[in-house]
């Protein structure tokens, strides 16, 4: 069964780089991949594809390292199994409220006796009955890493709680709901982004568990490492691509063209 990249980063106590792919093109995946990223955050809580498409770009990224991170959205229990046997290594859940989700969440992700994930293997996890089941449900229980969100004021006065439970790997804090939900979106700066992070920081730490966040900059991502941070979203195509075409127009006005304005 194919290792976990971000798994054996967090064994070492190494920081793992996990970057975001909107765009569905496999070759995106396939280059990403083999460039040496530690993850690529799949997310199909937010965006329009299904699993089949899911499972093209998931193959794509196979040939290089990477992990692949797939989020569903809240409650999508039997879609995780799904995105596992695709290819995921790692399952990011959203909007986690308490330690029983929580539990749910490893129990869907996770065979027995660690919860109660059922079982094929005729999937490009096993590989394709290529294993003997025995071994295959110890390495994917192994290898399988599980991202928990903290995205409200709820779930991070319960973050002590959430981190407890046994067969969650990470707690991530996600500042965008977060800011939204408390009334300050966008505010990256607040004291309330800072205050949560220190306490997702923190319940992370007291479970001996490893947290993360996305990240804006060089310079937040180096506070972030040194403040424990293990699990390090740093930026996503869409950001990238819209940046370039900003950098092209502003570059391009100074010498005289206009750009129309919808």
């Amino acid at each position: 069964m194919r290792p976990s990249r971000v798994k054996a980063k967090f064994e070492r106590d190494e920081p793992a780089l996990i970057v975001v792919l909107h765009l569905t093109d496999p070759s995106l995946f396939e280059m990403v991949s083999m460039m040496g990223f530690d993850g690529i955050w799949m997310d199909m809580e937010h965006h329009s594809y299904g699993l089949p498409r899911g499972a093209e770009l998931m193959r794509a990224a196979r040939v290089g390292l990477a992990d692949i991170v797939a989020r569903p959205a809240k409650g999508e229990f039997t879609r995780m199994q799904r995105m596992l046997e695709a290819g995921a290594q790692g399952i990011m859940y959203p909007r986690c409220d308490d330690a029983a989700e929580a539990t749910e969440v490893v129990r869907w992700a996770k065979f027995a006796p660690e919860g109660e994930r059922g079982c094929d293997g005729a999937n490009g996890d096993m590989p394709y009955l290529m294993m003997p089941l025995e071994k295959y449900v110890a390495e994917a229980n192994r290898e399988t890493f599980l991202v928990v969100q903290i995205e409200s004021r709820s779930a991070l006065d319960r973050a002590e709680e959430i981190a407890a439970v046994d067969g969650v790997d990470v707690l991530m804090f996600g500042p965008g709901d977060f800011s939204v939900l408390s009334g300050i979106p966008g505010q990256w700066d607040h004291p309330w982004i800072h205050e949560a992070r220190q306490t997702v920081a923190r319940a992370a730490r007291n479970a001996g568990k490893q947290w993360g966040c996305p990240t804006f900059s060089l310079e937040d991502s180096k506070r972030l490492v040194d403040m424990g941070a293990r699990f390090i979203c740093c930026t996503s195509d869409f950001v990238l691509v819209k940046q370039g075409f900003e950098k092209i127009r502003e570059d391009y006005t100074g010498l005289g063209f206009t750009f129309a304005k919808p």
